[in-house]
């Protein structure tokens, strides 16, 4: 998969809702219901990251659920892009980029986000071919004002911000025109999934998915 067509590709992601749900999944039991109670809501795009035991497992469940595109977050070498693929990841995110893992989704044809938190990072990335960029740490790495003094230099980059984002700056991000999405974790708080409360998850992700964009 060339660069231009991963970033095609998860730029049809990032436009199917304003948010992308960030994941961090202990229990493969919750998988299936966390998915379809986000899916429910409005939120069909997934981010699985890989920072539990289960989260190859949860991965290959959430993809069994109609209607959900799930992905893989915090990709970070090789070993993972073979790993991911084989649990049924439909695509990548990754905190920033490397020649190697780039290469390795680029062969084994997955599209992927890659990360960039500064111009000279996005340049980089841009110069590969890749048009569609995550922006992280977004609150760290300075914010909406960041990403808007980004877009009239670099109009040809799409960001999906993360990092530090909540349902108290999400707008700020989505208002912006090089922005299509946000991600975050807010959407699904570890104290609901471990009470199973996944009417009170569709209903954040009803919250979401009814976030005015511009982008």
């Amino acid at each position: 998969m060339t660069p231009h067509h991963a970033s095609d590709a998860t730029l049809t992601l990032c436009r199917m809702a304003p948010v992308i749900p960030v994941l961090v999944i202990r229990d493969p039991a919750h998988a299936a219901p966390l998915a379809r109670a986000l899916v429910a809501g409005g939120l069909p795009v997934l981010e699985v990251t890989l920072r539990t035991p289960a989260a190859l497992e949860v991965i290959t469940e959430m993809a069994r659920i109609p209607g959900a595109m799930v992905g893989a977050g915090t990709v970070l070498s090789p070993a993972d892009v073979r790993a991911v693929i084989a649990a049924g990841a439909g695509f990548a995110v990754s905190p920033g980029a490397t020649d190697r893992l780039l290469a390795a989704c680029e062969e084994g044809g997955l599209p992927i986000l890659p990360g960039a938190a500064t111009a000279t990072e996005a340049m980089a990335l841009l110069e590969r071919g890749y048009t569609t960029q995550k922006f992280f740490p977004a609150e760290v790495a300075g914010g909406a004002a960041a990403l808007r003094a980004l877009s009239s230099p670099l109009p040809q980059i799409t960001f999906c911000p993360t990092g530090g984002i909540g349902p108290a700056n999400a707008a700020d991000y989505l208002s912006l025109p090089n922005v299509a999405c946000v991600g975050g974790s807010w959407v699904a708080p570890s104290d609901m999934i471990a009470a199973g409360d996944w009417e009170g998850i569709e209903g954040l992700a009803r919250a979401a998915s009814a976030l005015p964009r511009s982008a």
